[in-house]
């Protein structure tokens, strides 16, 4: 069924004191159906933004943030500077008695002129010619930093990734570099294990099984195992939506080592997945087709043959996330000036694998004004109130915004630090917004200047 859309403008002028808007169509309940957040009445946000005399972070009224991390400050392992490029990110629980523990786990979307490389640490790392990887902060009951140290070195351009049900992160390479490019010694373009509280235990070790492609983000299906992930490719030929089918499916830390069958996305008559425009539109019969050369020794990839019947391809695939029994992901942007079927400023799609049936939830735009939020949905998660936290990747002031199961938009946060100019200002994006297990904290990064944020404040549960 085709919904009207609403332009930005429009919402922004019922959000009135609200102070953000962004366009969209769709309805936010389709994201939750048949999951506890489906039942959230939902609310209307938090009220406006109250400027920061600090100039870092503004909040709602109410909310306070502490500055858990920022680059370039020593690391408390004494390994180091903080790393640059902060991106994706994991709150997990303690693991076996550390009850009330926070690990924090973030990637460093470090390419070779990054200003502070990750330290290479001995055991931990892959190439040392690499500069990005992980690092990993362990807060106490409190909320206070008990450490913080290298957890993976020696990989490139690490952007997002996911956690696993058995509580490690996969951290994704955003590259296909091979050794020999900018002076890496090994090849890239893969996905790593990291175990937040005992790296040394999951070490610098690719998953090849995975896929070697420029990876984005992925999520684990809790109840079968299976591992979804993106392919970010900005030009084309455009990235894939894949799957990858464990050996040793919810095996535990280490088991996605023992190898598996990659397979892609081919929903039947949809080449590109921007040329569906219509939210809610339904795709019954997806076919999952076997990658024939997963490490791409020759070919990349998204140019392999996958038979006379093509692939599907999207532009800017990036966020990934398991919510009830489906996966959703991102297409952050398209446009057909890069080759696109059709433009628009982002698509979130849900795969139900029980009924091989893709539907398109949302779609960002057209309207844009580069000076609002909502363009270019980067990184998502489920908020503990009901609805989505999301972070922009656009142009202009840059936000954390949240989307409430009515549809109402309203921002939640808002990066004063400016990198610009006076006369230029520009911001650094968000990333890797997460909450703690208990939902009371919301842990967000600024990529640059790299800085890790922990937001308290009078958050909404439906658990009440």
């Amino acid at each position: 069924m085709s919904r009207t859309s609403a332009t930005r403008r429009q919402i922004l002028a019922r959000a009135g004191a609200l102070g953000a808007g962004i366009a969209f169509t769709g309805a936010l309940s389709d994201l939750f159906a048949g999951t506890a957040t489906a039942r959230s009445l939902g609310h209307t946000g938090y009220g406006p933004l109250v400027p920061d005399p600090d100039g870092l972070l503004d909040l709602p009224q109410g909310f306070r943030y502490e500055v858990l991390s920022r680059e370039g400050d020593p690391l408390r392992s004494g390994e180091g500077p903080v790393p640059s490029n902060h991106d994706g990110m994991t709150a997990l629980p303690g693991h076996g008695g550390q009850g009330g523990r926070v690990h924090l786990v973030r990637n460093h979307e470090n390419r070779p002129t990054a200003a502070h490389p990750v330290p290479t640490v001995e055991g931990l790392t892959y190439d040392p010619a690499g500069k990005g990887g992980c690092t990993a902060l362990t807060l106490d009951s409190r909320g206070g930093v008990l450490s913080e140290r290298v957890a993976l070195a020696g990989t490139a351009v690490n952007c997002a990734g996911g956690p696993t049900p058995w509580r490690t992160w996969l951290s994704c390479e955003e590259t296909e570099d091979k050794a020999g490019t900018n002076g890496y010694t090994k090849d890239h373009g893969f996905v790593f294990e990291v175990h937040p509280s005992d790296p040394r235990r999951t070490g610098a070790v690719p998953l090849t099984a995975m896929g070697r492609f420029q990876h984005e983000a992925v999520a684990v299906d809790p109840h079968l195992g299976v591992v979804y992930e993106t392919e970010d490719a900005f030009l084309k030929p455009f990235g894939l939506f894949y799957r990858f089918l464990p050996e040793r499916p919810l095996g535990g830390v280490g088991s996605l080592q023992a190898g598996g069958r990659l397979q892609a996305m081919r929903v039947p008559g949809v080449p590109d997945l921007s040329s569906i425009q219509e939210t809610g539109a339904v795709f019954e019969g997806v076919e999952w087709v076997d990658v024939p050369d997963p490490l791409a020794a020759e070919t990349p990839v998204r140019l392999q043959d996958f038979g006379p019947q093509g692939i599907t391809r999207a532009q800017k695939l990036e966020g990934c996330y398991w919510g009830g029994r489906c996966v959703y992901f991102v297409s952050s942007f398209a446009r057909g000036a890069d080759g696109s079927a059709a433009d628009h400023f982002g698509q979130i799609w849900r795969y139900d694998p029980a009924r091989r049936r893709l539907t398109l939830v949302i779609v960002f735009g057209p309207d844009t004004d580069v000076q609002l939020p909502g363009e270019s949905p980067d990184n998502i998660c489920l908020a503990p109130g009901g609805g989505l936290m999301v972070c922009e990747d656009g142009s202009g002031a840059q936000y954390v915004l949240g989307v409430t199961l009515g549809g109402e938009v309203y921002p939640m946060a808002r990066n004063r630090q400016t990198i610009g100019t006076p006369q230029e200002p520009e911001w650094g994006e968000f990333a890797g917004v997460t909450f703690s297990p208990d939902g009371r904290t919301m842990y967000v990064n600024c990529y640059t200047p790299g800085t890790t944020f922990a937001v308290t404040g009078p958050w909404r549960s439906e658990r009440g």
